[in-house]
């Protein structure tokens, strides 16, 4: 039986999680959670679950995980500011079940430099498609990744025609049920481009040689090209239980979380290359990812506050990468060996940089 300690359980994924826990009690023990601000939700799942240990923001959560023992932790903080939980599972020696994307991406060698092999199990569907692909051959023998990407609300637009999208039409996304940010940022295809980043520093490959294909059924979940002309692909309806099931037991298969495919009806997948001129995120990421250092923390405080401003009505939906570009093409590099103080002090500096542009744009 796997102890298992949930952060952000009061969020999409923390919810998810516990359903699979409930239904495999005989596999997984929950010992610690932590929310951000939902005491009384996080109360009644420690109730249900019968949890002695509970944590409220990251501070109490960062605690939690460093003196409570568990087999696992899942890190579902949603934001960067899920760092501290994820280095201070990483020098527990703690199995980090990975969902919290944000964390690993400004954090960078910080984290890869923590993690033992095997020790980071990617939570996001798409990760956890490529850890599942890549159990079909050799590092040495992988060509390429290739992430998909549903395309959004937005999909088969053009830049022009997007310029008076509304917040509620960029939270209409058409497959996943998520958070603001993130579902914005679906949108925008920066998610992709974080995911891009992140998929560089999980499985150690260029960024020259990985790919981002639009795939609208988000039935593919990701895919990989081996050197043989083999492609791998992971499939399955769009559900989150499966990849968290996944992080909570690898490399072991938890029966029965998903439903399978339905191969007795008629059914079309399609590919199509990504429109890079209306959606510019995810070159822009990866133009962040090869220079490295503190430009994705850059690139991911930068857009936080300029989704939060497009929300507030502050601004329009192609201010927020334009804001987003603009801050990261203003920062310095910082000098020397990366640290936790220079991700941090580079954070601070991006959302006072769009804070800045935001407020002459407005």
């Amino acid at each position: 039986m796997r102890r298992v300690i949930i952060l952000g359980s009061t969020g999409s994924i923390g919810v998810q999680a516990l359903d699979v826990i409930a239904a495999h009690r005989d596999l997984f023990e929950v010992v610690g959670l932590a929310a951000g601000r939902n005491r009384a939700a996080m109360d009644e799942q420690s109730r249900v679950f019968g949890v002695e240990h509970t944590a409220l923001g990251e501070i109490e959560a960062e605690q939690l995980v460093r003196t409570v023992a568990a087999d696992v932790v899942l890190n579902g903080i949603t934001g960067s500011v899920g760092l501290g939980c994820t280095l201070a599972t990483l020098e527990g020696g703690t199995t980090l079940a990975l969902a919290n994307k944000e964390s690993l991406i400004v954090g960078g060698d910080l984290v890869t430099a923590l993690a033992s092999p095997g020790q980071i199990v990617p939570v996001d569907s798409e990760h956890s498609a490529i850890a599942q692909a890549l159990r079909s051959g050799t590092a040495a023998e992988v060509r390429r990744l290739v992430l998909t990407a549903s395309g959004g609300p937005f999909r088969g637009r053009s830049r022009e025609s997007l310029s008076d999208v509304t917040p509620a039409e960029a939270l209409a996304h058409p497959t996943w049920d998520m958070g603001l940010v993130v579902t914005t940022n679906s949108s925008t295809l920066v998610n992709k481009g974080l995911e891009v980043i992140e998929a560089h520093y999980l499985f150690d490959v260029p960024y020259d040689r990985i790919d981002v294909t639009v795939h609208p059924q988000s039935i593919v979940h990701s895919m990989v090209e081996f050197i043989d002309g083999s492609t791998i692909a992971q499939c399955s309806p769009p559900d989150m239980r499966l990849p968290i099931s996944l992080g909570l037991d690898w490399p072991h298969r938890v029966p029965g979380v998903g439903v399978p495919l339905d191969w007795t009806t008629a059914s079309s997948w399609t590919f199509e290359p990504l429109d890079t001129e209306a959606f510019p995120a995810v070159e822009l990421a990866k133009s962040v990812g090869r220079v490295g250092g503190t430009f994705p923390a850059v690139f991911n405080a930068a857009n936080e506050q300029a989704v939060c401003a497009f929300h507030a009505g502050r601004i329009g939906y192609l201010d927020i990468l334009d804001t987003v570009a603009a801050v990261v093409d203003a920062h310095n590099p910082h000098e020397g060996a990366l640290t936790i103080d220079a991700v941090l002090d580079a954070e601070r500096w991006a959302r006072e940089a769009a804070e800045r542009m935001l407020s002459a744009r407005g």
